[in-house]
């Protein structure tokens, strides 16, 4: 089968490597010319250090190329730049073809969760959301990893899980389509909240202490906006966020370590050049709970440390006031 990975980012080439390594037929889109020309010469990235790009997988700049007789479109650029791919893609998809959202993230100024954002554009009951405990540094190792699947549509997750289980890929199936974007989003504003606290060189106790508290706050907002509290407990839930808020190969976990060390400098050069989700998820988060009415003061304090200048040592004093 084709399998169209739409992003040439790291998590979007780990994603080919999976799909590759299990004989499918592989294409990677990304949306510039010269990074197209860039892969296809020197095979290598330095999104992922130490990878050879396998020369069975495809690469271009031509949308139409890419999703033209494909039979799952994997969505895995930038969460800011889903809607307009998702613009595009509607062009070219047909009703016969899947559609896989690897992408984590809200959009800033709807609120919109993901799968809402592609609905937009693509009318298709074909479309699942896959999240979980995975740097793409790991998945082109061939390391065991696992991955939350949600999908509302049978046939949508037995075709996904035949193309991308293996000896080293498990996945774990629900329905929960919005516990599992919730997590994958709001993951990434904790871990820099996590990497705060770790710059601030706090002790274990205090960070297993703010940890649980994220998880209690994240399955009390997941219950809020109709999902199940249960996914809390899975690849998705529990499994992402102790990887990324524990892990200095986490983009937001280094960008709030700079933060929590007072390199403020450093962590905005560090945001301008690097994908740091977690910031452009922040706002979106925050209005989220804003408009729906739930009580979630640890994204609040966040934003102000970020973006009010507020002490992060207030972060500790929280934790302890927190009812």
């Amino acid at each position: 089968m084709k399998i169209c990975i739409l992003g040439g980012g790291a998590y979007g080439l780990a994603l080919a490597s999976i799909f590759n390594k299990n004989k499918h037929n592989v294409i990677v889109w990304t949306h510039s010319k010269e990074e197209e020309k860039e892969l296809e010469k020197t095979r290598t990235t330095d999104k992922i250090k130490n990878y050879t790009i396998p020369k069975s997988i495809s690469i271009t700049s031509s949308l139409k190329r890419a999703v033209k007789n494909s039979t799952l479109v994997v969505i895995a650029v930038p969460a800011h730049a889903v809607n307009e791919v998702s613009e595009k893609l509607s062009e070219h998809i047909t009703k016969d073809m899947h559609i896989l959202i690897a992408t984590k993230g809200i959009e800033n100024d709807t609120c919109a969760f993901l799968t809402d954002v592609v609905e937009r554009y693509i009318n298709t009951n074909k479309i699942a959301v896959i999240s979980g405990p995975s740097f793409a540094s790991d998945i082109v190792k061939e390391i065991p990893i696992g991955l939350s699947l949600a999908t509302t549509n049978s046939r949508t997750k037995n075709m996904i899980k035949a193309l991308i289980e293996n000896d080293n890929v498990k996945t774990r199936d629900t329905l929960d389509i919005i516990g599992v974007e919730i997590c994958g989003s709001i993951k990434n504003v904790m871990a820099i909240a996590s990497g705060m606290l770790e710059g601030m060189k706090v002790t274990d106790s205090t960070k297993a202490l703010f940890l649980t508290e994220a998880l209690n706050d994240i399955k009390e907002l997941i219950e809020a906006l109709g999902g199940n509290r249960k996914t809390i407990l899975s690849f998705a839930g529990f499994g992402d966020i102790l990887m990324t808020c524990t892990s200095t190969n986490s983009r937001n976990f280094t960008y709030g370590k700079l933060i929590g060390e007072g390199k403020i400098k450093e962590a905005e050069k560090y945001a301008n050049n690097t994908t740091v989700e977690g910031l452009y998820t922040l706002k979106s988060i925050k209005e989220l709970i804003k408009r729906e009415k739930v009580k979630m003061p640890i994204v609040d304090l966040i934003s102000d440390i970020i973006c009010n200048n507020k002490n992060k040592e207030e972060m500790l004093s929280f934790l302890i006031e927190k009812k």
